[in-house]
């Protein structure tokens, strides 16, 4: 069994700054992709940044230059550095790895989500 476990969401004012932090854990062999998602009230779930197993990220455009997503493979750890946060990055945050479990199966994983809030 795997489990991704999220942490560091909160409430911030506007210019503030936040660090996710998704920890996996269980049965795992390998980890290819991590990325984080985001799902704002009312709003489908997007794709906030991506980064592979060799380190090569990809943003959102409208997270470019304020968010880093970085990893530490060792902790099967992902992170999401948010700087200049705005009101419109509120939204519910989720990881997601592409996850080898040790009896083969692979398939992408979820974090339960956690809640990022910015005031005006």
């Amino acid at each position: 069994q795997v489990q991704l476990v999220e942490s560091g969401g909160g409430l911030v004012q506007a210019g503030g700054s936040l660090r996710l932090s998704c920890a996996a854990s269980g049965s795992i062999f390998s980890i290819k992709a991590m990325a984080w998602y985001r799902q704002a009230l009312g709003k489908q779930r997007e794709q906030v940044a991506r980064i592979t197993g060799g380190g090569i990220a990809n943003y959102l455009d409208s997270a470019k230059g304020r968010f880093t997503i970085s990893r530490d493979n060792a902790k099967n750890t992902v992170y999401l550095q948010m700087n200049s946060l705005k009101p419109e990055d509120t939204a519910v945050y989720y990881c997601n790895a592409d996850i080898t479990v040790v009896d083969s199966t692979r398939r992408g994983f979820w974090g339960q989500g956690t809640q990022v809030t910015v005031s005006s």
